[in-house]
């Protein structure tokens, strides 16, 4: 099962479903949080909350997408409740990626390895056990998620704006304080990786940067293997495409233990929140050389996700000038 959300031809918003067949309208309902949020006051799920209001008009997502109604498949009213946030060094590959990011003149470990190699030994816990914890970055709010298909913007200081393919797990938090996941996502995770190579102590630098998922979420357990592409797309022609794997198989941490890690801290777990969590990825344009151009456009994509996620690249041309703070 696959949910969405959209703008109808009307301006008003609206989530669709669809399972093995076309996609149709969730009545009685503008928003998967609300959704999520009744589903839980009835205590039952997604499915059967889904059912119980019966199948609305049938809509067309493609042509929604093509123009420029897609939204995200999950938010939040107030930008400030919705966070942003992922770990890395997650998957079986990634460590070669970011190590030759990070490689010292020297032939000791490099921070990045060891913390590869504490993934690989102990990111599987046994079930009721708490696991090495990963690494972890905050992205921003609300106000850095991008809808599929609108331009991911990166700030005049930038040294790089790349694309990173994950799957992201899609949350809210319940009344009572309980973290819910409502589902996975595709997500660009864009960042700017000549800053994040340049030391990677500033690394939160380099992700404090816009971030798109969607166009569809993906309802029920994460697939044991994802496999997806993720792509470059110039003038319509593809400058640079490669395969990207995620899932548990293919991951040094399970995904429990990342979100006990996530969810451990009470600040994570406010009731109504939405949060967006990156699992992280091993394939980077940037790791061949790449460098992605204004109006570029990253494509995403893997059939279990539902519709490919599409973002331009834009680049923010303002002069950046010092920021002054005042004084009261």
């Amino acid at each position: 099962m696959l949910l969405s959300q959209l703008t109808l031809a009307d301006g008003s918003r609206a989530v669709a479903v669809r399972d093995n067949g076309p996609a149709h309208l969730v009545p009685g309902v503008t928003s998967t949080r609300d959704l999520a949020l009744a589903a839980i006051a009835a205590g039952h799920d997604l499915a059967a909350e889904i059912a119980a209001r019966g199948q609305g008009d049938e809509v067309d997502l493609e042509a929604a997408y093509a123009e420029g109604r897609m939204l995200v498949p999950l938010d939040h009213p107030d930008a400030a409740h919705l966070h942003l946030t992922g770990t890395g060094l997650t998957h079986l590959g990634s460590a070669s990626t970011r190590d030759a990011m990070h490689t010292k003149v020297t032939e000791e470990m490099t921070d990045s390895m060891k913390m590869f190699r504490m993934g690989l030994e102990g990111g599987k816990p046994a079930a009721g056990s708490v696991g090495v914890q990963p690494e972890w970055f905050y992205k921003g709010n609300g106000l850095a998620a991008v809808a599929p298909g609108a331009a991911l913007t990166s700030p005049s200081f930038a040294l790089d704006g790349g694309e990173e393919p994950e799957v992201a797990g899609l949350y809210v938090i319940a009344p009572d304080g309980q973290p819910v996941r409502v589902g996975f996502a595709l997500g660009n995770e864009f960042s700017d990786h000549v800053t994040e190579r340049g030391n990677y102590l500033w690394l939160a630098h380099s992700k404090l940067r816009p971030a798109s998922f969607g166009p569809e979420m993906l309802v029920g357990d994460l697939p044991e293997s994802v496999e997806g592409i993720s792509r470059i797309l110039r003038d319509g022609k593809t400058v640079w495409e490669k395969p990207f794997l995620s899932g548990e198989a293919n991951m040094s941490h399970s995904i429990a233990n990342l979100e006990h890690h996530h969810f451990k801290y009470a600040p994570f777990r406010e009731p109504g929140d939405v949060h967006v969590h990156f699992f992280g990825t091993a394939t980077l344009s940037f790791a061949d050389g790449i460098s992605a151009a204004p109006g570029d456009v990253f494509e995403i994509e893997c059939p279990q996700f539902g519709l490919a996620l599409r973002n331009p690249l834009a680049l923010n041309s303002d002069a950046s000038a010092p920021v002054a703070v005042a004084s009261l």
